[in-house]
């Protein structure tokens, strides 16, 4: 990505502008999670922040790495993780270039950064995906859903471009709107789309 988006990043954590940011691990991850019997195995986040949900998924036995592109926020993570006692691989690094990461992970979790990187460059974003997973492996992607935009308000995609986007090499278990956990001005949650995705093998249909 472009320094200025590191930047741009830094600079809202710097200041507080992360409406997103509740400090609870994430109700719909946690739904998921229990409901779909995800048990723990290798995990990697990409747009982690400051590591709520990295630090609850290690909390339940998963062995995670976690990534984002801002270093302000992976350095706050990388403190919360030590004062909770809880070991994560906390790593900076532009999810739309080649991650050094040992892969393959067996879980990802992507809450809210598929729905801001695809604007940059959707297929850098999926490449990385694929690279660092293997067919079999399970992902959660929460994304704005463009039924309902809001400004200010999340990045929202349709259901089509995202059946689309991922069909390429996921297939599709459950999509289902939801609401966000955090709370715009006046109350608002956002609408969202939940996607649990299975990672299929290159040229397989889904």
């Amino acid at each position: 990505m472009p320094e200025s988006e590191v930047a741009r990043w830094d600079e809202r954590y710097r200041t507080g502008d992360t409406p997103w940011n509740t400090g609870r691990p994430d109700e719909e991850l946690r739904r998921v999670l229990a409901e779909e019997n995800i048990r723990p195995c290798r995990a990697v986040e990409l747009g982690c922040g400051t590591g709520t949900n990295a630090l609850w998924l290690a909390q339940q036995g998963f062995d995670v790495t976690a990534v984002d592109i801002s270093p302000l926020a992976v350095e706050r993570a990388r403190e919360r993780a030590s004062a909770a006692g809880v070991a994560v691989r906390f790593l900076v690094a532009d999810v739309l270039e080649p991650l050094a990461l040992s892969g393959p992970f067996g879980f990802f979790f992507d809450r809210g950064c598929y729905h801001v990187v695809r604007r940059l460059s959707v297929q850098r974003y999926l490449d990385t995906v694929e690279h660092i997973t293997a067919p079999g492996a399970l992902a959660l992607v929460l994304a704005g859903n463009a039924r309902e935009r809001l400004d200010p308000g999340p990045p929202v995609v349709t259901e089509e471009e995202l059946r689309t986007e991922w069909g390429r090499t996921f297939e599709v278990v459950k999509l289902r709107e939801f609401r966000f956990d955090a709370e715009l001005p006046g109350g608002v949650r956002p609408l969202a789309w939940s996607c649990l995705l299975r990672r299929v093998a290159r040229g397989q249909a889904p």
